[in-house]
């Protein structure tokens, strides 16, 4: 049911205003909404790969033929928070995030409008993506590692074409 209503919002959504449009092709296979399969952690040195929202995050994915991307992310074991310290856990353990997109090849770049967090607002998100079968697999360029430690990681988001 959630899917059908998500999928209801689609040509809401494809009355705003677009982008320059990338061809056809490029977005076809992005278009749609996808759910959630995995955010891994992959470190570059080793490979290793970590699971970032646990084992069974949650999540939609959303792409308009007209360039709008929307993303929702939650961790797996969340629970209402109750009192600041769970509020400040419960933003740490999801993303959201929306804008306008533009595909070219397998390079996607998102400017942020709307996000969970503000310091995301205005910025280009890069993406690299790749298909297998009815799967996307979102990459991120190798960064920091957010969680403190000095090795470089991406992250390698799992997306599951929604029926």
């Amino acid at each position: 049911m959630l899917i059908r209503g998500l999928m209801s919002l689609l040509p809401l959504v494809a009355i705003l205003p677009g982008v320059p449009a990338a061809s056809a092709d490029e977005r076809s296979q992005v278009v749609g909404v996808w759910s959630l399969v995995s955010v891994m952690y992959e470190d570059q040195a080793s490979k290793a790969m970590t699971p970032a929202f646990g084992q069974k995050p949650k999540g939609y994915q959303i792409a308009t033929s007209d360039g709008l991307w929307l993303s929702l992310v939650t961790a797996d074991g969340r629970f209402p928070p109750k009192t600041e310290a769970e509020q400040a856990r419960a933003f740490t353990s999801m993303l959201a995030y929306s804008g306008r997109y533009r595909v070219d090849g397998n390079k996607l770049t998102t400017k942020v409008d709307v996000a969970w967090n503000k310091g995301m607002v205005g910025s280009d998100q890069v993406r690299y993506l790749r298909f297998e079968g009815d799967r996307m697999i979102v990459e991120s360029p190798f960064m920091p590692n957010p969680n403190g430690s000095n090795s470089m990681i991406r992250a390698v988001v799992t997306w599951q074409r929604a029926k």
